[in-house]
C-alpha cells in the first residue's frame, strides 16, 4: 500500500503500522504524529460531507445520531440516486435501500433539514429529502433526520426532477479534527491512503537572533511539549525564564511561530493556526515549512518532534578539532582562542547565538584544557527550583558547560562562593533544613537572607554553615561537586572562572 509521510510517497507491506512508516524519518520516540485519514477512512469519521449534483455541490453536516450514522453507510447506495419528486415543502432523492425500522409519527422539519423517508413504510425503498420550508408531516421513518445543508443552499431551489447525485464525498480538511488523528502508539494501523507528519519543521527569522535562539534552545533536544492550546495557537511554556529583548515584528499568519517577549508570560513560544493580528510584544521568531496539521492538532502535555532551518550552531563541549569540522560544515570559520590546542575543550563561543554568528562568518573558540572543567551533579527531584536558578546563573540551562565567577575566596577558607542573581534570588523560598553539610555539597543562600541567590561550594563538613556560610534556616542544598575540589581550587581567586558539567567529557 501507499502513505504519505512528511510529504513524500512510501510503499508499505500491508498491515503496515506507523512504526514501519516512520523508518528513517525525524521522529523523537513517544513524540505525537498526525494521521491524516484516507478517504474511506474519512468517511466513517467525517460528519461534513459535500453531495455533488448535476445543478452543483451542497454540503451536509451529519447530526451524532442513529439516522445519521445509517446515511454515512449508506453513502454508496446513496450515490447515483436521482431527484424523484419536488413539491413546495421539500425535494427527495431516492430511492435506496437501509434498515430504518418505520414509525408513522408526524415531526416538525425546518428549512434545510435532510431527513429520511420509507416510500410505502419499506425500508427497501428509502429517500433522502431536504426540507424547503417549516413543515410538520409524517414520512414513515420517525424523526428521520440526517443533518442539515450547510453550504450551496442555493441550488435547492433550481434543482428538477431528474437530476442525479452525481458523487458523496467526505469534507477532508487538514484543521478538522474529524479527519486528522494524532498518536504516539507505533503499532497504530495503517491503511493507504494516510498521510503522516512526524515532526513540524521551523526556518527560523534572522531578524529576531534572539527568539530564533530561544527556539533553538528549546528544540535542543529533538523535541517540544505543548503547554496550552486553543483553537488558534499552542504554547510552548518551558523554558520561559528569560530575558527578551524587542525584535522584528509582523502580522502573525498560520503558522507563524513567535515568541512573546514583553508582559506576562515572556518566552513562550506560540505558534499560530489562524491568523492574528501584529502586535510588538511578539517577536517573529519563524515559520513552520513542514507538519503544519500536526501542529494543527496537538493538545497539552503532548511532545512533538522539532527540527529547525537552520541547525543550531554551538560549539561548546566539543574539543578545537571537532568544533572546527562542526563550524565548517555550517560555513562558520573557527577562530581559537585560549587553549588552541587540538585536543582542549571549547568552553564558549562568540558569537554565541546561531543567526548571529552566520551573519558575521566566523566564531571565536575559547578551550581550556579538559581537566579544567569540573564535574557535578544536581538533584533535580529533591531541589528542582534551585536547580532551575542554578542551570540559568551558569548558562546550563542552555549549553553543556558553564560558568560561576568567584564572589570570595581566600586561602583556608572552608567554603568558596560565586556570584549569583539578586533579582532572581528574590524567588529562592527556603527548603528542607540541612542537619550536616557536607564536603562538595553545592548550595545557595535562600530569599531570607540579604545575600540571596550567592551560590557556594562546600570545602570542610560542617553541622552548623551551609556552602556560603549561612545557617541552615537560610541554605538551600541543590547539588554535589564530583571533581577534585584542591585542584579547583588552585590559583583561584575574586573574579576568577570555573568551568562545570554534568556531562562526560
Amino acid at each position: 500500500m501507499k502513505v504519505i509521510v512528511n510529504s513524500s510517497e512510501k510503499k508499505l507491506k500491508d498491515g503496515a503500522t506507523l512504526k514501519d512508516a516512520l523508518a528513517g524519518e525525524p521522529y523523537v520516540k513517544g513524540a505525537a504524529v498526525s494521521v491524516l485519514l484516507s478517504t474511506e477512512r474519512t468517511k466513517k469519521a467525517s460528519n461534513s460531507f459535500d453531495i455533488i449534483t448535476d445543478k452543483g455541490t451542497m454540503s451536509i453536516k451529519l447530526d451524532d445520531s442513529k439516522d445519521a450514522e445509517i446515511w454515512r453507510n449508506s453513502v454508496e447506495n446513496v450515490k447515483g440516486s436521482t431527484l424523484r419528486w419536488i413539491t413546495h415543502n421539500l425535494i427527495a432523492f431516492g430511492s435506496f435501500p437501509t434498515k430504518i425500522k418505520g414509525d408513522r409519527t408526524p415531526r416538525m422539519y425546518r428549512r434545510y433539514d435532510c431527513f429520511f423517508s420509507l416510500g410505502g413504510f419499506d425500508n427497501d425503498t428509502t429517500y433522502m429529502m431536504i426540507a424547503k420550508e417549516d413543515h410538520k408531516a409524517s414520512y414513515g421513518a420517525g424523526t428521520g433526520r440526517i443533518g442539515r445543508v450547510t453550504k450551496g443552499r442555493h441550488i435547492i431551489d433550481s434543482m428538477r426532477e431528474g437530476d442525479t447525485v452525481m458523487n458523496i464525498s467526505p469534507v477532508v480538511s487538514e484543521q478538522s479534527t474529524e479527519n486528522v488523528v494524532t498518536t504516539s502508539d507505533p503499532n497504530f494501523k495503517l491503511e493507504g491512503g494516510m498521510e503522516i507528519s512526524s515532526y513540524v519543521k521551523i526556518e527560523l527569522n534572522k531578524n529576531s537572533p534572539m527568539s530564533s535562539e530561544h527556539v533553538l534552545v528549546a528544540s535542543r533536544n529533538g523535541s517540544m511539549k505543548v503547554g496550552d492550546s486553543t483553537g488558534s495557537l499552542a504554547v510552548f511554556t518551558e523554558n520561559t525564564d528569560v530575558d527578551m529583548e524587542i525584535e522584528e515584528s509582523a502580522v502573525r499568519s498560520r503558522g507563524t511561530v513567535t515568541v512573546r517577549c514583553k508582559g506576562e508570560g515572556a518566552g513562550k513560544i506560540y505558534a499560530y493556526r489562524v491568523k492574528r493580528q501584529m502586535i510588538p510584544q511578539h517577536n517573529l521568531a519563524g515559520n513552520i515549512i513542514q507538519g503544519m496539521h500536526l501542529m494543527d492538532m496537538v493538545s497539552p502535555k503532548d511532545t512533538i518532534t522539532v527540527e529547525t532551518v537552520p541547525k543550531r550552531i554551538l560549539s561548546v563541549g566539543m574539543t578545537q578539532t571537532a568544533g572546527e569540522k562542526f563550524l565548517r560544515d555550517m560555513g562558520i570559520k573557527q577562530i581559537r582562542t585560549g587553549d588552541t590546542s587540538d585536543g582542549s575543550i571549547i568552553v564558549a563561543q562568540e558569537p554565541e547565538w546561531t543567526m548571529n554568528a552566520l551573519e558575521k562568518g566566523e566564531a571565536e573558540t575559547l578551550g581550556i584544557p579538559k581537566d579544567g572543567i569540573h564535574k557535578i551533579s544536581l538533584d533535580r527531584k529533591k531541589s528542582p527550583k534551585d536547580c532551575i536558578y542554578f542551570e540559568k546563573v551558569t548558562g546550563l540551562d542552555h549549553k553543556p558547560i558553564g560558568e560561576l565567577t568567584v564572589h570570595f575566596t581566600f586561602k583556608g577558607m572552608p567554603l568558596i562562593t560565586f556570584d549569583g542573581d539578586t533579582q532572581r534570588g528574590k524567588s529562592l523560598y527556603p527548603g528542607d533544613e540541612f542537619k550536616s553539610c557536607k564536603k562538595g555539597d553545592i548550595g545557595l543562600t535562600n530569599q531570607v537572607r540579604p545575600q540571596r541567590g550567592l551560590i557556594g561550594i562546600r570545602l570542610e563538613n560542617s553541622k552548623e554553615f551551609g556552602p556560603t556560610g549561612e545557617e541552615p534556616y537560610g541554605t538551600n542544598i541543590l547539588g554535589k561537586f564530583e571533581g577534585d575540589l584542591k585542584k579547583m581550587m588552585d590559583g583561584l581567586k575574586e573574579g576568577s572562572r570555573i568551568y562545570v558539567t554534568e556531562r562526560e567529557l
